[in-house]
């Protein structure tokens, strides 16, 4: 089967160009699935149900999330009652949403699909180790494949946690840092690995927020205001392709489409 992983979607030119390619990229390279990162989709911070909707009808099956998911409030209700949107799963228990998800694929395949938070240089969290080992354990014999998002800020336990869930996640992929790496690859108990997706949304911009306003910021030390950006959307991402009888990857492609 062909999963498709998407980096993470970056307010208004983001979904534009994802509904704009996302069907058509379905249908020309085979996809079974779509998981993307969606937790900038409104305004470039947090994610609404008017924001979610559209990168649902062009055909993504799950969205992951991360640090920014509750920034907006009226997401709750959502996350509580859709299995197809989560919030890291090493968030407290005591938190709206659910951290890890079975949906079906095109065609009839049971994909698990498990969120996790980095700690590194990011805000006191759970152990996002421990938490993707017990969203494993509750997902034994429910899956036929599993994709991790590992929504984190550091190289460092991105690729920990790949090696860590090497032949026991399907695909481990990495987020939050809008820029795709060129690491991809297969490890050796074969899972596919990706630092980092990259963003879906203006790349002519400062990781989706507009040039001169970050530069100004960086320069002067003043607060100010970032806006989105709009100039070059793309899509990115990475194809994965997978066996679900194994529930091993066989093949992780880099994916790159401009907007028209």
């Amino acid at each position: 089967m062909k999963i498709l992983a998407l980096g993470d979607v970056v307010g208004r030119p983001g979904r534009d160009v994802l509904v704009e390619v996302l069907p058509g990229l379905i249908a020309e390279r085979e996809i079974s699935f779509v998981v993307t990162n969606g937790e900038n989709a409104a305004g470039g911070s947090g994610l609404t149900p008017e924001t979610v909707k559209p990168l649902f009808e062009a055909g993504v099956d799950c969205l992951t999330t991360g640090d920014h998911v509750f920034r907006r409030k009226e997401i709750i209700p959502l996350l509580e009652t859709d299995m197809r949107l989560l919030r890291p799963a090493n968030f407290p228990n005591t938190a709206s949403g659910k951290g890890f998800t079975v949906l079906p694929g095109r065609h009839g395949e049971r994909v698990g699909v498990i969120n996790v938070l980095g700690r590194v240089f990011m805000k006191p969290i759970d152990d996002p180790f421990a938490a993707a080992d017990a969203a494993l354990n509750k997902l034994a014999g429910e899956t036929d494949v599993i994709i991790v998002d590992v929504h984190a800020e550091a190289t460092s336990e991105k690729r920990a946690m790949g090696w860590h869930l090497d032949g026991r996640a399907t695909a481990v992929v990495g987020t939050h840092t809008h820029v795709q790496t060129a690491d991809e690859q297969i490890l050796p108990k074969g899972t596919a690995y990706i630092t980092d997706l990259g963003m879906t949304g203006p790349h002519h911009s400062v990781l989706g927020r507009s040039v001169e306003k970050v530069v100004r910021a960086l320069t002067t030390g003043m607060p100010t205001h970032f806006d989105v950006a709009t100039g070059d959307s793309r899509l990115c991402g990475v194809l994965i392709t997978a066996d679900a009888n194994t529930h091993k990857a066989s093949a992780i492609e880099r994916i790159v489409v401009k907007k028209e």
